[in-house]
């Protein structure tokens, strides 16, 4: 066993998985694993620059981080940074408050390595499950870029697009400083219209369309909060639930129908929903709506929720 620990920052959310790993079986020992949404992302689609805030609250989410790894004793550590830090001018800010926490230096990774990640970190466990029977097709839709990945016993295609729940709400839902709630026609039809054309853009790497229809046998497998989320609506929870949630199937219709209740509620009714996290209200409409575009334009019926992804691709490739 190797004990490890992932951190990966995204552009809504940094997570951390301390865990024991054992390449020779595939087994992965999960001893910590949590989440704190700190935006980093916030204000970079528009200013190309980490706001000050922003940075403070990724640093005191790494502090924090530093004390449960050093209690757990973890002898390897790898810090991942995807989308708001890729974007950013003055990403080297962000590098050396890293540093000087954790003393390991973030990788601010490709779209491509993040989509094959998550890839292994769900995919994992389910080969050789004949109920989530491969080829896959993994879906991880962040708050910045969402990233798609086709395969089987590997990775065949990947590609990342910048489409995800933070961005979207930030460029067309934000007014005079505030969120519209709920969002105008008119917004919802400019999200739908960046989502149509980033699916496009992926479609000329991943197969998208029919990908998941019956005939061609894919598995529709979603990651992250939205899709986590939307699972735990579907599920009626009332708080939640990874386990419940981990290896659920939520299908189109009830996709279908969580994202227009999302979209035509207002931020108060949102945040009375039991499983949603509080960081999350403002922005899960644009997720729900990505989501549902995604197995529209694949016609998947149901989507394979797994509250593995990324984290889990991180742990393995120290291991």
């Amino acid at each position: 066993m190797t004990r490890v620990a992932a951190v990966d920052c995204g552009t809504n959310s940094i997570r951390l998985l301390v865990a024991d790993a054992d390449p020779a079986t595939g087994e992965l020992i999960e001893l910590d694993r949590r989440m704190k949404i700190v935006r980093l992302g916030q204000g970079v689609d528009r200013t190309g620059r980490l706001a000050p805030e922003a940075l403070e609250r990724t640093f005191a989410a790494c502090r924090e981080y530093a004390e449960v790894i050093s209690e757990l004793g973890a002898g390897r550590i790898r810090f991942v940074a995807t989308s708001a830090s890729r974007d950013a001018e003055n990403r080297e800010e962000f590098v050396r408050g890293v540093v000087e926490i954790l003393g390991v230096e973030p990788e601010v990774i490709t779209g491509d390595q993040e989509a094959e990640f998550s890839f292994t970190g769900a995919t994992k466990e389910l080969k050789g499950h004949d109920h989530v029977a491969g080829p896959y097709l993994v879906v991880d839709i962040g708050g910045g870029s969402t990233e798609f990945v086709e395969g089987g016993e590997g990775v065949r295609a990947a590609r990342s697009v910048d489409i995800g729940c933070v961005r979207l709400t930030e460029r067309h839902l934000v007014a005079d400083g505030g969120i519209t709630d709920p969002p105008t026609e008119d917004q919802l039809a400019a999200i739908k219209g960046d989502v149509d054309a980033a699916l496009d853009l992926a479609e000329r790497t991943v197969p998208l369309t029919r990908a998941c229809r019956p005939a061609d046998g894919h598995a529709l497998v979603g990651l992250a909060g939205s899709v986590t989320t939307v699972a735990g609506i579907a599920l009626g929870l009332e708080e939640y639930d990874s386990s419940a949630i981990h290896h659920s199937r939520i299908t189109v219709d009830q996709v279908r129908e969580i994202t227009a209740k999302l979209l035509g509620s207002t931020h108060a009714e949102r945040a009375e929903i039991p499983v949603m996290h509080p960081g999350r209200v403002d922005v899960i409409g644009a997720g729900a709506l990505i989501l549902l575009s995604i197995m529209e334009r694949t016609g998947a019926q149901e989507v394979v929720v797994s509250e593995h992804d990324i984290l889990d691709g991180i742990a393995w490739s120290i291991a």
